[in-house]
């Protein structure tokens, strides 16, 4: 038998089933953009009014454990002023101390969007909170500089950045007092 004798059947049978239908594709030509579960299809993301938090008291505090040596601040957040907002956002009080012991005091919040985004609403003064200006923006979060912390917190303590939400209030609680979670676990496909 010839080569040419087992290809008629096969084209017989490929020409009588046909293409498939254009249901039944497996593959998207194009993807579709990585939305955070917080944006609903079709809706446009809302922020929440802002509720200041009750000034920060020292027993509340827990130490977030930073990969950098020569960090010149130890970091604190506020353990009673971690919330997730019906936004999707983690809002936290933030506590930033100095070798020589002066500190600063801001609340802010974390989009657990797909590179992170985040914002002060507040700095603190004299024991309470002055609100920043309208005019302030979510920043996108950078890796380096002094957008470090931001970014540790965002990938390794309060957002799942592969499923683009913010960890359980528990899960966050858990991470920030025993140490961030691995790039491992982090690391892989989405899951629904």
């Amino acid at each position: 038998m010839r080569f040419g004798q087992y290809l008629r059947p096969l084209v017989a049978i490929v020409a009588l089933v046909g293409p498939p239908a254009q249901a039944e594709r497996l593959f998207i030509d194009e993807a579709e953009p990585m939305t955070p579960k917080s944006v609903a299809p079709g809706k446009a993301w809302e922020e929440e009014d802002l509720r200041l938090p009750p000034w920060p008291q020292e027993r509340d505090l827990i130490e977030i454990k930073v990969d950098d040596p020569s960090a010149r601040f130890r970091h604190f957040i506020d353990q009673r002023s971690l919330k997730t907002g019906r936004d999707g956002v983690v809002r936290f009080t933030l506590v930033s101390e100095s070798s020589s012991g002066a500190r600063n005091v801001s609340y802010e919040g974390i989009r657990c969007t797909p590179a992170g985004r985040y914002k002060t609403f507040a700095y603190g003064n004299n024991g309470r909170f002055e609100p920043t200006t309208a005019a302030d923006q979510w920043q996108v979060i950078d890796k380096l500089g002094s957008q470090a912390l931001r970014y540790d917190l965002w990938m390794h303590y309060l957002c799942i950045p592969r499923k683009l939400v913010a960890r359980p209030r528990d899960q966050q609680l858990r991470l920030l007092r025993s140490g961030r979670v691995s790039m491992h676990d982090n690391a892989g496909f989405i899951t629904n």
